[in-house]
C-alpha cells in the first residue's frame, strides 16, 4: 500500500479508536457507607475528548484533497490534536481521583478534600492508557505527514487522463483558438492546409481546355481541300 493512504487511515483510525475509547468507562470507584460500584466514562471525565476525536478524523479528510503546502499546515494540526489527547489522558493518569470529583460532588454533595476522603477504592481502565497510545501515534503521524506530506500526489491527479499524465498534447479542437479566429474574421471550420485539397478538385483545377486525349486527331478545317 502507499505511504500517503496508510498515514491517513492511520490517522482516522486514532480519531475513531479515541472516540470510542472515550465512550468507555475509565474510573471504576466505591465511596465509603456504600457497596455500591460506581463508574465514570472518559467523555464525562474530559469533554474535550470528542471535539479533538472528532477533528482528526476531519483532517484525514481533509488531506486527501489538500495541496502540498496545506498538507503541512494539516500535519501541524494533527500532531497538536496528538498532543492534545496526551495531555487530557494524562490528567487522569496523574490523578485519577481529581478527574472524578465532580461525579463524587454529584453523588455525595460534598466538595474538594471531603470529596476525596469519600472515596474507599478506586481503579483506572486499560482504555486510559489506550488513548494516551492512540495520542502519541497521532503526534506521530502528523509529524510524517508535515515532513514527506509535500512529496505525495494531489488527490485530482487520479482523474487526469493517460495522456495528460504523460505530458502528451491531446488532439481534438482548440475552443479558444476558435473564438480568436472568428474575432479575425476567420472560418475555423475551414482547413489551414493548402496542400488537403482534393484529388478530384485538383486534378480538375489542372486541366486545361486545350488537353486532348491521346491519339486523337483534330479535324481539318472545312476550307481545306
Amino acid at each position: 500500500m502507499r505511504p500517503k493512504l496508510l498515514t491517513l487511515a492511520g490517522i482516522a483510525l486514532t480519531g475513531a479508536v479515541s472516540l470510542m475509547a472515550g465512550a468507555q468507562t475509565w474510573v471504576s470507584f466505591m465511596l465509603e457507607g456504600t457497596h455500591s460500584l460506581e463508574t465514570a466514562i472518559g467523555h464525562d471525565i474530559n469533554p474535550a475528548l470528542s471535539p479533538v476525536s472528532i477533528a482528526l478524523i476531519a483532517a484525514a479528510l481533509a488531506l486527501t484533497i489538500a495541496g502540498p503546502v496545506f498538507r503541512r499546515v494539516l500535519g501541524v494540526l494533527v500532531a497538536l490534536l496528538g498532543a492534545g489527547l496526551v495531555a487530557l489522558t494524562w490528567a487522569v493518569l496523574g490523578s485519577p481521583l481529581g478527574s472524578i470529583s465532580g461525579a463524587i460532588t454529584e453523588l455525595t454533595g460534598l466538595a474538594g478534600g471531603a470529596a476525596g476522603s469519600a472515596v474507599t477504592w478506586i481503579q483506572v481502565s486499560p482504555w486510559v492508557t489506550t488513548n494516551l497510545i492512540v495520542g502519541c501515534l497521532a503526534m506521530l503521524l502528523g509529524a510524517v505527514v508535515l515532513c514527506f506530506g509535500g512529496r505525495w500526489r494531489t488527490g485530482g491527479r487520479k482523474y487526469d487522463t493517460e495522456q495528460d499524465r504523460r505530458g502528451e498534447p491531446q488532439e481534438g479542437p482548440d475552443r479558444i483558438s476558435d473564438w480568436d479566429s472568428l474575432s479575425d474574421g476567420d472560418d475555423p471550420s475551414d482547413d489551414d492546409d493548402p496542400g488537403d485539397d482534393a484529388p478530384g478538385d485538383e486534378a480538375r483545377g489542372d486541366q486545361s481546355p486545350t488537353d486532348q486525349t491521346p491519339g486523337a486527331v483534330d479535324d481539318p478545317p472545312a476550307n481545306i481541300r
